[in-house]
Parts: C-alpha cells; structure tokens; sequence
C-alpha cells in the first residue's frame, strides 16, 4: 500500500469515526460503564466465506482508544468458517463497543465481496481467464472493494477514469464508430505504450475493424459464446497481441462457458455491486 492509499484510508476511518460517534460519543456506554471499566470481545464469522478488512481493526480502534489490544486471528483472504475467529479485543468496554458497529460494517461488506469474488474466481479456475471487477463500487469505498476482490481470488480493472482508455459504446456512437474512436485515442496518447487503450465492440464487423489496430485489449460486450470463440480464433489467425475481455451480463452460472471460449479476462460487475454482506458479529467475552 502505498503513501497516498495509505493516507485515503486513514481519512476514511476518521469519517466512519465522526460519523457513529460525532461529537457526543457513545451515550449508552458512557452511561452504563466507568472510564476504567475492561472487557474482553471476540469477533466471528456466522458462516463461511472469505476474510477481507481485518486489515482495518487495529488502525480503527487505536483511533477510537489505543489501550483496546488487537489480536488478529487470520489474514484478508483466509478462509472463513461459522462460528471462526477472527479476532480478539482487550481493553475499555467504553472503546471495544465505540468500535463495534464501524469494525463490522468494513468486515461484513468487504468480506461478502471476497467470497462471491472466490466464488466466481473458482468457477473458472480450470481456464487461463482472469477475473476482473469494474467501476460498479460503492462511491468512495472502490480502493477497499478492490482489495476485497484481490482477497478473493480476483483482480482488478483500472482504477477509474483517470488511468486507462476505455472506449465504451457511447464513446464509439458519438466518436463516428470503433475506427474513427481508436485513430483519436492513439493520436491522443501519442508513441507512448501507457495509457492503455480498450474498446468495447457489439459485432463481429466492429471486432475486426478494431483488430486492424490494434488495441491493448477489446473488450467483447454482450456477445454470444458462438461470436467469442470466433473472435478468439480470428485473432489468434490474425496473430496480434491483443487482449480480449469478455463482459455483460456475466452471472455464476455462466462464467465458465464464456471462460472456456478463449478470452483473456471477463469482466463483472456483480462482485461488488450485488454482494451480500458475511454474517459477522461481535460478543462480549
């Protein structure tokens, strides 16, 4: 993680902070215990899955109150079992409970995005396919979630907008077509190889225009299993070293079939858009 990820992180946890506990704090704790009072916690996972976020707990709590002592029980991508530890906490009830809410939103969230990463990431684990997540992340939480996708088993797409052409169909519609898109994307970038130029086809007809470039990558939208394996074959015919990237509709059950026709990396956004959060609590010791 580098100083700038870092930074975002830690910015992130102080809203979450501010947030839960704004400027009054715990009421109900602070009502209940006395500033000296201790307690020992546990945090488990109520059903298998895939840890992602523990890499969190103990830069939030020593936010919250730096004598709470962390005990991590296994690592972001560990697999997770019902009734598994995850870790443990000692100190001030006042802080292990301040806590407890902020901790198990990052757990369950980041965690349920990992194991139905892993569980796509499996489906296709006979193939050379990567898995790829998209831009289809919760507004401000997408370095977290790409993590979560890493934990699981996948890998990520670019960033956003900033670090990676990608020529959608909107793009191409209003540009005069795939041939008159990617002739202003490569004049843009110039002889450089960075950044990296993606366009997004629909038809066998757009496919071969863009392969006379080619591309870096093209992605294969929508497209029939029949029409994947037929782009595949034409560009390994047509010998260039161009990346194919299945997307569209992608669910678990069809991943494989498309895996199996050839391409290089499907792309999905259900990963992180429609993961269910990892049944996660925390009890008092």
């Amino acid at each position: 993680m580098n100083e700038g990820e870092a930074a975002y992180i830690d910015g992130l946890l102080d809203r979450a902070i501010d947030e839960d506990l704004g400027e009054s704090g715990d009421r109900t704790s602070n009502a209940l215990f006395a500033e000296g009072d201790s307690a020992e916690a546990v945090i488990r996972s109520k059903e298998t899955g895939v840890l992602s976020g523990a890499f969190l707990i103990e830069p939030l709590f020593s936010k919250i109150d730096a004598s709470v002592e962390i005990t991590l029980g296994c690592d972001d991508g560990s697999p997770l079992f019902r009734g598994g530890e995850i870790c443990r906490l000692k100190g001030p009830i006042r802080g292990i409970l301040a806590g407890e809410r902020i901790a198990l939103n990052f757990l369950q969230r980041l965690s349920g995005i990992a194991t139905l990463t892993s569980h796509y990431h499996a489906a296709i684990a006979h193939t050379p396919a990567r898995l790829l997540d998209t831009r289809k992340t919760t507004p401000g939480l997408r370095l977290l979630e790409r993590l979560a996708v890493r934990h699981g088993g996948g890998t990520n797409h670019r960033f956003g907008l900033f670090d990676m052409m990608l020529i959608k169909d909107t793009h191409v519609k209003h540009a005069g077509g795939v041939t008159a898109a990617l002739e202003k994307a490569m004049h843009s970038r110039g002889a450089g190889i960075l950044p990296k130029i993606e366009v997004e086809v629909q038809s066998m007809d757009e496919f071969d225009e863009a392969l006379q470039f080619p591309p870096d990558r093209i992605m294969l939208d929508n497209m029939s299993l029949s029409a994947m394996r037929q782009c595949v074959a034409r560009k390994l015919a047509a010998g260039v070293a161009v990346e194919l990237e299945a997307s569209g509709n992608i669910t678990l059950e069809s991943i494989a079939a498309v895996a199996e026709t050839g391409v290089d990396f499907i792309s999905c956004g259900a990963i992180t858009h429609s993961a269910k959060a990892l049944d996660i609590h925390l009890i008092i010791a």
